[in-house]
C-alpha cells in the first residue's frame, strides 16, 4: 500500500501562484497519477492526470492555468498552479484516477478575492 503526502497549500491572492507537492511511499513510475479537489460542500473532482509516458490531461476549468509534472526519481507528482482564481479554492489531493490508495490528509487551497 502506498501512502501519499500533500504539501503546498495556503492562502493567496486571485492571480496568484502555489505549487503543490504530493509524494508517495512507493514508486509510482508506472502509475497514470492524478490531483483532485475538493471544495466545500461539492463532490471531489479530478483536476489533472498524468500518464507513465508524460501525457497531461486537465479538465477545462484549470486549462491553461495548472501544470502536472513528475519526478519519478523523486516519487513524487507535483501541480504547479497560476493565475488562481477564488473558485480554486478546496483541498487539493493526490491519487491515482482508480483510486487506488488510500487518501492522505490532502493541503488546503485558500483564494482570496
Amino acid at each position: 500500500q502506498v501512502q501519499l503526502v500533500e504539501s503546498g497549500g495556503g492562502l493567496v491572492q486571485a492571480g496568484g501562484s502555489l505549487r503543490l507537492s504530493c509524494a508517495a511511499s512507493g514508486s509510482v513510475s508506472i502509475s497514470t497519477m492524478a490531483w483532485f479537489r475538493q471544495a466545500p460542500g461539492k463532490q471531489r473532482e479530478l483536476v489533472a492526470r498524468i500518464f507513465s509516458d508524460g501525457t497531461r490531461i486537465y479538465v477545462d476549468s484549470v486549462k491553461g492555468r495548472f501544470t502536472i509534472s513528475r519526478d519519478n526519481a523523486k516519487n513524487t507528482v507535483y501541480l504547479q498552479m497560476n493565475s488562481l482564481k477564488p473558485e480554486d479554492t478546496a483541498v487539493y489531493y493526490c491519487n491515482t484516477p482508480s483510486i487506488r490508495w488510500a487518501w492522505g490528509q490532502g493541503t488546503q487551497v485558500t483564494v482570496s478575492s
